[in-house]
């Protein structure tokens, strides 16, 4: 790391950025240059920080794509992991992050670009499957309905962590911390083209990435939907797919419910 402003952890921790920021950081949030007080902050205390996490078991990292997030390496603090839809969902907005068309937008895309680019990479049976696993068939309009309602939770939790903002009502602002998505395939030799083979493969969401906070309010503008006899009118039961823990273990967070406000 870079020389600080900060000579010991007393001086860190009592500047006003660092309650919000330490919050932030043990609930999985990622913060970045757009974060410009918080991003500051890190820049400046992160020598004296790293020792100060390290003793609850985290690292403090810092990616050259530019933004912060606290890596826990062992027990002390609490993980989660993030769902298939939040997996599948962030790895879509990778791919379009990475397309420079997105890039002429300045980094925003519309929510029905993001759907869009899941049912075509993916195809329209297989992404509705994917995000309906508890049942084998299901009525068309409502299995729609469900992935539109699931693929709006996944963007309210990605964005609770630092992936993307929201705009208004159906505009996303991506942000550099979705490059996590892109790390099992950043070895490759065109890893876009790898990212976009792993999604149309549905097994997207299996690939070692990490765990994230669970979301802590409920996303109110999903539709309520009766899985049991709108999925499946016939009475057919599925099975959920099996996840095996070991895929996904890296973020980590202090398992708090109110979220932190962003710096204005």
């Amino acid at each position: 790391m870079t020389a600080t402003k900060f000579v010991t952890l007393g001086d860190a921790v009592q500047d006003e950025h660092f309650p919000d920021v330490d919050l932030a950081l043990r609930r999985g949030r990622h913060i970045d240059r757009d974060d410009v007080a918080w991003f500051g902050f890190l820049s400046d205390a992160a020598d004296v920080l790293e020792p100060f996490y390290k003793r609850f078991g985290a690292d403090l990292v810092y990616r050259s794509d530019g933004f912060y997030y606290l890596l826990p390496t062992g027990d002390r603090l609490a993980k989660r992991q993030l769902g298939i839809a939040e997996m599948l969902v962030g790895q879509a907005l990778t791919l379009l992050y990475l397309d420079p068309a997105t890039l002429e937008q300045g980094g925003r895309v519309t929510r029905e670009q993001v759907l869009g680019h899941l049912a075509t990479v993916m195809g329209t049976d297989a992404l509705v499957r994917a995000l309906n696993p508890k049942r084998r068939r299901y009525d068309e309009r409502v299995a729609q309905e469900t992935v539109r309602s699931r693929v709006a939770d996944a963007l309210r939790r990605l964005a609770a962590l630092g992936f993307v903002d929201a705009i208004g009502a159906e505009e996303l602002k991506l942000r550099p911390a979705l490059l996590r998505f892109a790390e099992p395939v950043r070895s490759s030799a065109d890893s876009t083209e790898a990212l976009e083979r792993l999604v149309a493969s549905g097994e997207l969401s299996l690939t070692p990435l990490d765990s994230v906070p669970e979301a802590s309010e409920e996303d109110e503008s999903a539709p309520e939907l009766d899985e049991d006899s709108a999925l499946d009118p016939e009475g057919d039961p599925g099975t959920e797919p099996e996840l095996d823990p070991e895929l996904l273990e890296d973020f980590g967070f202090e398992d708090v419910s109110k979220p932190v406000e962003q710096p204005e």
